[in-house]
């Protein structure tokens, strides 16, 4: 009998995907990529499962939305997960690629897939029950539906949007694309967000589709894939530089969402 327990949460209005998951028996939850708005969700159902929230993660520092991080630590006291190296201003774990975090019999596995933003991890994730094999990957807004995270909104100086979307090449290439096919892809976001322009409006798939279907991963060169990725890309959110000043600090600004 498997003991991990799996919640998709789905913000329309931003096309943000959340979840909530862990392990039944040893009563352990997280939250990984939480939305401001949902954090009252996220603690309602724990507690219909009578399960605590101990740990939330983040694939990367977001830059289209205000994360509930910070208050969902507030409330329940969790460990708060993120990327080494993101930035952030706040009291938190780093996580290096490849570390494991135990939530019971569920494991969380971090897998540094840069690209969309200069840290960002996917999360693996195993239940021991049934298998050490991981069974799902969060892919943050590396790999979407349809379409890979777009790679200018963390672009800077010193990494232009060009060599990002190469960075992000190699993540899926090289790590997301050496997963078994069978591993089922829950993304961040879906049709709906700017973080990406062919997304579908379905948020899940899994690793084979994607190889099969996705067009971005069809391109065999990095320079072609970033040529793509580059090409038509929508406006940026409006409230970026804002939205993610709050999410390093830990705190929403004025009027942001």
């Amino acid at each position: 009998m498997s003991s991990i327990f799996f919640r998709q949460f789905l913000n329309d209005s931003t096309a943000c995907a959340s979840y909530l998951l862990g392990c039944k028996s040893m009563a352990a939850f997280a939250v990984v990529d939480p939305h401001a708005g949902l954090v009252e969700d996220y603690v309602a159902v724990a507690e219909s499962q009578g399960i605590p929230i101990v740990a939330i993660f983040e694939t990367h520092v977001q830059a289209d939305h205000i994360s509930g991080l910070p208050a969902l630590v507030e409330r329940t006291g969790a460990t708060a997960y993120l990327p080494e190296g993101c930035g952030v201003a706040f009291e938190h774990m780093p996580l290096a690629d490849d570390q494991v975090v135990e939530l019971g019999n569920v494991e969380v596995r971090a897998l540094a897939t840069p690209g969309h933003a200069p840290s960002h991890h996917a999360y693996l994730v195993a239940d021991h029950v049934r298998s050490p094999e991981p069974w799902f990957v969060l892919s943050g807004d590396a790999l979407l539906i349809g379409d890979a995270g777009r790679p200018d909104l963390h672009a800077g100086a010193t990494q232009s949007a060009g060599d990002m979307a190469r960075r992000l090449h190699r993540s899926l290439h090289e790590r997301l694309l050496t997963l078994p096919d069978h591993v089922l892809v829950y993304p961040a976001h879906y049709s709906g967000s700017v973080c990406g322009r062919g997304l579908s409006a379905n948020p899940a798939s899994s690793i084979g589709y994607e190889r099969r279907t996705n067009p971005l991963l069809a391109l065999g060169s990095e320079d072609e894939f970033a040529a793509a990725l580059l090409r038509d890309v929508p406006p940026a959110p409006s409230e970026q530089a804002a939205i993610v000043a709050a999410n390093r600090i830990g705190g929403p600004p004025a009027g942001a969402r």
